[in-house]
């Protein structure tokens, strides 16, 4: 997620290169991918990494949260501002980790930020203020859309809009491996494929119809698209996809949860 954040930024030139420091504890392969793919500075030493920067992101499991903030916390001020894109882990327990009155935004986009399409939902803590939120909005409308939302909703939003591009690249998948299976080459199945879901995604975005309404359109009595829909009805395909939302949604509350009692 910290890479698509920073290859968003970096290619529709809202932030310099110069600007960013990337820290890594322990991979350093993997920091020097970064720094040789996105020219950024890089840094082990996350001190280092924190102590000038006038915005800070987390962009760690949430496991690894704690260690991660005790390790920065001697060295951050009020006037730095903490933006989390850790699932699950609520504005509150940030805050009480960081132990002082520093502003902490949470944000929620998914990878699509790494070509400047990510869905972001953003809120706000008890001591960010108005231009704090103003300012990661601006930040992560450069990597797609930006949707405020009550923090009680973020649960709901990671479940459809950070672990959504998953779902779909699973359903692509099938299509395409279906598509190979019925005679297409592989490059012929994930050009028609890929070309079809971005027809879907500007369709959606350019009518006021509902999807009900649009799949309807495609489809005829007795033909090619009935009969698909018909085998994803008796496999109960809605119903799976809404089971498969609802257990993200929970995971995200049991990270928080879990987090809060250690």
């Amino acid at each position: 997620m910290a890479e698509a954040i920073i290859g968003g930024l970096i290619s529709r030139n809202i932030v310099s290169p110069h600007s960013i420091t990337a820290a890594n504890l322990q991979d350093q392969l993997r920091l020097e991918y970064i720094e040789e793919t996105y020219k950024v500075n890089v840094q082990s030493d996350r001190l280092e990494a924190v102590k000038e920067a006038d915005i800070i992101i987390l962009a760690m499991k949430p496991k690894n949260l704690h260690d991660a903030i005790a390790h920065i916390k001697p060295v951050l001020t009020n006037d730095q501002l903490v933006v989390s894109v850790i699932a699950g882990i609520p504005t509150s327990l940030i805050e009480e980790e960081l132990g002082a009155p520093i502003p902490v935004i949470r944000t929620m986009p998914n990878t699509s930020a790494k070509v400047g399409e990510s869905a972001s939902a953003i809120c706000r803590g008890a001591y960010a203020t108005d231009a704090h939120l103003a300012t990661v909005e601006t930040l992560f409308r450069a990597i797609g859309s930006v949707s405020l939302v009550k923090e009680e909703q973020m649960d709901a939003v990671t479940g459809v809009a950070g672990s959504g591009p998953a779902y779909f690249y699973y359903m692509i998948e099938a299509m395409e491996k279906a598509a190979c299976e019925a005679g297409l080459s592989e490059e012929q199945a994930h050009e028609l494929v890929t070309q079809t879901v971005v027809g879907v995604g500007k369709r959606l975005q350019n009518t006021k119809k509902s999807p009900s309404e649009l799949y309807q359109e495609v489809m005829s009595p007795g033909g090619t698209t009935e009969a698909g829909i018909h085998t994803l009805r008796d496999h109960s395909f809605q119903q799976t996809v809404q089971s498969a939302v609802g257990k993200a949604v929970h995971r995200s509350k049991e990270l928080g949860q879990v987090l809060s009692k250690n």
